[in-house]
């Protein structure tokens, strides 16, 4: 029997259909997103990243179409499908579920989009958000969410774009998290009230908890926007865990795919939760998700967490990894973001004038450029490692897209001290190396503060299997050994466990996991000797990270005082 998972990121979407008995990977493809690679509906310096439906529903067709034909099976044998996405990510829908920017006079309004997990374009609003929850009399709503509602999740998000566009806001009969859409276009529930929502996007982003039976009542939300209010009737009330059924493939998806109606279809979740999960996390394990950002996750039994909240994280959800316990997150909002913005600056001179040169031939060029792009990273991880630690290194933060965790501020902005004369691109780059482990630890920090333990740490994506110097520093700087993860797609493959789950071919998560989840193909264990030296190069991290916010906030509030 076989099982896909479909896993989409920020730039690509990969399918990965595995034998639910072994584990073995019998195909996979990837569909970069070509509306994306472009750049369009975008603008960074406003912080607004938009994405496109079709650029979703594209990917998820030639993805599947692609490893169904590799893989040569008869379609009767791939018993079911699964789906993480990124998130929280949601997009204004029609009353059928038809994505916005799929109507005629909305194709290419970026309001009308999905809204990017990293856009950060609704910060005042998730400030409001912040005040009357902590100040209207009642409930506080944030509680389960660490405290602190970002700026990057579903209310704010959806409260900007009601404010900012009255097109689309009149328009929209529901919104939906990306991984619950893309679920919903596969399976035969065609009615929105009756379709399953995800438990994972519903809990971390949307304040929906047990305790006060959902998501915060109409009382809450009008108070923010009457919009709010009403939107709430056109929602959800109930939530499921990935390892419910969502409903069974649809007649023309299975036609498109060349698969067959029998095939089970899983709520969606999000892709770090999926990727614990594909990398067989455990009680008191950290699995950290590295990629463009970082998604920390680590799961506890109801005893352990009881009615405690832990501050400052990104939610605590009954069941959104493994059914059964409490899911916890946080994370950082850029991790190899941060390297990937130093790239493009130090890249500048190659793009506006070694590319722009006429000198040089086009092919020239092109095989410059490609030899750049291939040795970039590399070149200066060699060159950086090199760099002893008692050498005079640059202090760095991690907060170019602001802060996630711990206590969300996306108003924070990056910085750096220390430069000096002597200071050269190496030392930046070792710099901000350090400074992404720093806020690493931070995190850590916090868990272990609210009396969630880590024994041990896991480490998946692009980042932990290709920078040994990233994964060392790393080691070092958190004092614990960190074992990575050796599937290339760990988020996929936790999706194909739920898939295997969804279709009946293994009782639990638990079970599936350890049978066809990730082994692991190297561990980083600390070296005593620089453990201690980064014990006080993170007291100029904690120094200037107080410098930064102080001035941040003293700003923040002059900025209020003056509207």
């Amino acid at each position: 029997m076989y099982v896909i998972g479909v896993d989409y990121g920020t730039d690509s979407v990969r399918a990965l259909l595995i034998n639910a008995e072994t584990g073995e990977e019998i195909a996979s493809e990837v569909h970069w997103y070509k509306r994306w690679k472009k750049g369009l509906y975008c603008n960074a310096a406003i912080n607004r990243f938009r994405q496109h439906p079709l650029d979703h529903i594209e990917g998820l067709e030639a993805t599947i179409k692609a490893v169904v034909k590799k893989s040569n099976l008869d379609p009767d044998l791939i018993k079911g499908i699964s789906i993480d996405t990124t998130g929280s990510s949601p997009l204004p829908v029609t009353k059928e579920g038809i994505p916005l920017a799929l109507n005629k006079g909305f194709e290419e309004n970026p309001n009308a989009m999905m809204v990017l997990w990293k856009d950060h374009t609704a910060i005042k609003e998730a400030n409001e958000i912040n005040e009357l929850a902590a100040n209207w009399g009642g409930e506080d709503y944030t509680k389960y969410e660490g405290g602190i509602y970002s700026s990057e999740w579903f209310w704010a998000k959806i409260l900007h774009i009601a404010r900012e566009d009255d097109e689309v806001k009149n328009a929209a009969y529901s919104w939906m998290e990306h991984c619950d859409y893309m679920t919903f276009l596969l399976s035969d529930v065609k009615n929105l009230e009756d379709f399953r929502r995800s438990r994972c996007a519903a809990g971390h982003k949307a304040m929906w908890h047990e305790d006060w039976g959902g998501l915060p009542p109409k009382e809450f939300l009008e108070k923010l926007d009457p919009y709010l209010a009403q939107l709430r009737d056109h929602l959800y009330e109930e939530t499921y865990t990935s390892n419910i059924p969502a409903g069974k493939l649809n007649k023309e998806w299975a036609a498109k795919l060349g698969l067959t109606t029998d095939t089970i279809i899983g709520v969606g979740t999000f892709d770090a939760h999926s990727g614990a999960v594909g990398a067989k996390i455990d009680e008191h394990t950290l699995v950290r998700v590295m990629g463009t950002s970082t998604c920390d996750i680590i799961v506890s039994s109801k005893e352990v967490v009881e009615d405690n909240t832990v501050k400052g994280i990104c939610g605590q959800v009954d069941g959104s990894v493994i059914p059964g316990y409490i899911g916890l997150e946080a994370g950082q909002s850029a991790f190899g973001d941060l390297l990937a913005w130093f790239k493009n600056v130090i890249s500048w001179p190659v793009e506006n004038l070694v590319m722009k040169s006429s000198v040089l031939s086009d092919d020239q060029k092109e095989a410059l450029y490609s030899e750049i792009e291939s040795k970039f990273i590399k070149e200066l991880s060699a060159q950086a490692e090199k760099i002893p630690l008692s050498e005079s290194i640059p202090t760095a933060l991690d907060w170019i897209n602001g802060r996630r965790t711990p206590d969300a501020n996306q108003e924070l902005k990056s910085a750096m001290s220390n430069l000096s004369l002597g200071t050269k691109a190496p030392h930046i780059f070792k710099a901000l190396v350090n400074a992404i482990c720093f806020g690493s630890k931070k995190i850590v920090d916090r868990f272990e503060e609210e009396g969630i333990k880590i024994n041990s740490v896991i480490g998946i994506g692009g980042v932990a299997r290709k920078s040994p110097f990233i994964m060392q520093t790393l080691a070092n700087v958190l004092n614990r050994p960190i074992k990575v993860a050796r599937s290339d797609q760990a988020p996929a493959l936790g999706a194909a466990v739920y898939a295997a789950v969804v279709a009946g071919l293994y009782p639990n998560v638990i079970e599936a996991s350890k049978k066809i989840g990730s082994n692991f193909e190297a561990e980083y264990l600390p070296a005593p000797e620089e453990v201690e030296v980064y014990k006080s190069l993170i007291e100029s991290y904690d120094a200037l990270s107080n410098f930064v916010e102080t001035i941040t906030n003293q700003k923040t509030k002059v900025n209020e005082f003056q509207l």
